[in-house]
């Protein structure tokens, strides 16, 4: 495909929604419709995305042997789904810091240790170029409820006999999803 240029239609407090124009192989105009975080997108450069913009965190209890997750209520979905704790990483914060604060607002726990960080991801590349990297730790403390009345957050710990349980029943993110049902299939001595 090549591409012929973008047409910003509309622009929200989040989100700004963009036409991208392709002509295809055999000369056919395409017009794919998609939405950004960057509010002022011009280019295919800006379409690529060269910045992260969202942290995911995968945390683990101390033993191992527990996934952290959150039930929240997800407005898009219309009802409650199972996902990893995330947010937007904030002007000026490395993905890091931003796990520590996102981690503390939305349960209240504390991040002990960062145990690996996998690089940049797309968090629904049908339809958006946000990227995440994802944060992989340790966590401890107390649960409390998210800090925002704009977010309907419960998060708990899970076993992996849990999880299978609810992979087969509940409604997931999809990474959390696919995270979830491979770190439940392993033996605990693996992890």
């Amino acid at each position: 495909m090549i591409f012929r240029g973008l047409k910003k239609q509309s622009g929200g407090r989040f989100i700004t929604r963009y036409d991208l124009c392709y002509e295809t192989e055999d000369g056919q105009e395409k017009i794919y419709e998609m939405i950004s975080r960057n509010p002022d997108m011009r280019t295919l450069a800006d379409v690529s995305n060269p910045r992260v913009d969202a942290v995911v965190m995968i945390m683990h209890d101390a033993s191992g042997d527990r996934i952290l997750l959150s039930r929240e209520f997800r407005m898009a979905a219309g009802s409650w789904v199972y996902n990893f704790p995330a947010g937007m990483i904030d002007p000026g914060e490395t993905p890091e810091q931003a796990a520590e604060r996102e981690l503390r607002e939305e349960t209240g726990l504390r991040l002990v240790r960062i145990t690996d960080t996998i690089g940049e991801s797309y968090s629904a590349i049908g339809f958006s170029n946000e990227k995440n990297v994802c944060i992989v730790g340790v966590a401890e403390g107390e649960f409390r409820a998210s800090s925002s009345s704009f977010e309907e957050i419960v998060p708990a710990w899970y076993s992996r006999e849990e999880l299978r349980r609810l992979l087969r029943t509940e409604p997931f993110a999809a990474r959390t999803q696919a995270y979830c049902y491979l770190w439940s299939a392993q033996r605990p001595e693996a992890f």
